[in-house]
């Protein structure tokens, strides 16, 4: 173990337990948290910040990038990867596995605007192309264009706990998988997302959003039981998405034709429902943020949707 944090309502009995960890474990106090896992921690007043300059900083010269020229976008527009036809060396794809490595270090840790392109193309690590090479590339590109921009969480903005979900249906052509993209916010910034292929094959749209939704759920029960411990107990936490129809299925539930063969355990989502740990709202595709965790949006709509996030410069 390199970092722990100790946390609590009560600053006494934190300080307690940091003491009987000590007498264990061979460790220094280092006080108030300043940096974790290579993200620098500030606050300012009821605000917490985060951010990895530093860290960004080291990648952009280790790849030669420090003086590469801007890029709005994670990724080029209308961008659609596609697999390697031919072969590749070792070292190269060690250099590509190298950035791709430190790019998914980026954005687990601050960086949820590139969550899609990073995810993407770390699809085709086994085998890249110099066309891969320089997508990856290009989303340094962005970071070095973006290198300011930092999470922030306003605890004076009186925003609870939200979640935003969407999915882009059979997106892969090659497998037909749907992509899955969900965010959660809390004091107006995002701290959960994830973008990923869908485990299995959808049949219509409707059904890769109600997969998107369940997928969602757990993870708003997990965050649900984390404050629970914390002693923080919130209401349903609101699920935003873009598809009625899905919204319908998880909210009744019944047995009829378009839904009698998903699989069992995205059915998951009407127990969260009637235990109420879960709420689901209808919002409209446009104004849908989870939109961009998964597709490659134009600059106008990511710009749009990134300013939702909480990254402020």
């Amino acid at each position: 173990m390199d970092d722990c944090l100790f946390l609590g309502t009560h600053l006494r009995q934190v300080l307690h337990a940091k003491e009987a960890f000590m007498k264990i474990w061979e460790c220094r106090d280092l006080g108030e948290a300043k940096e974790f896992l290579r993200m620098r921690i500030q606050r300012q007043g009821k605000k917490l910040v985060l951010d990895q300059h530093s860290y960004l900083d080291k990648i952009l010269v280790r790849f030669d990038m420090h003086n590469s020229q801007s890029a709005n976008t994670p990724l080029p527009p209308s961008y659609e990867p596609e697999a390697n036809p031919g072969t590749v060396t070792a070292t190269q794809r060690l250099e590509y596995q190298s950035i791709i490595g430190s790019l998914l270090y980026i954005m687990l840790g601050t960086r949820p605007d590139i969550s899609y392109a990073v995810i993407k193309m770390a699809q085709f690590s086994a085998n890249p192309s110099p066309k891969h090479t320089n997508a990856a590339r290009y989303i340094l590109r962005y970071l070095k264009t973006t290198r300011t921009k930092r999470l922030v969480y306003d605890g004076d903005s009186n925003k609870g706990l939200i979640a935003f979900t969407d999915s882009d249906w059979a997106s892969d052509k090659i497998s037909r998988r749907s992509q899955t993209g969900f965010f959660f916010m809390i004091a107006g910034a995002a701290f959960a997302w994830q973008s990923r292929a869908q485990k299995t094959v959808a049949l219509s749209s409707t059904e890769a959003k109600y997969m998107a939704l369940s997928d969602c759920s757990r993870q708003a029960v997990w965050i649900k039981s984390l404050l629970s411990e914390l002693g923080i107990n919130v209401l349903p936490i609101h699920i935003n998405g873009d598809n009625q129809g899905s919204i319908f299925i998880g909210s009744n539930p019944v047995q009829e034709k378009r839904s009698k063969h998903i699989d069992i355990r995205y059915h998951y989502i009407r127990q969260c429902l009637e235990d109420k740990k879960i709420s689901l709202y209808f919002v409209p595709g446009s104004e849908n943020p989870a939109d961009m965790f998964t597709k490659n949006l134009g600059k106008i709509k990511f710009l749009q949707f990134r300013d939702q996030l909480g990254l402020e410069s």
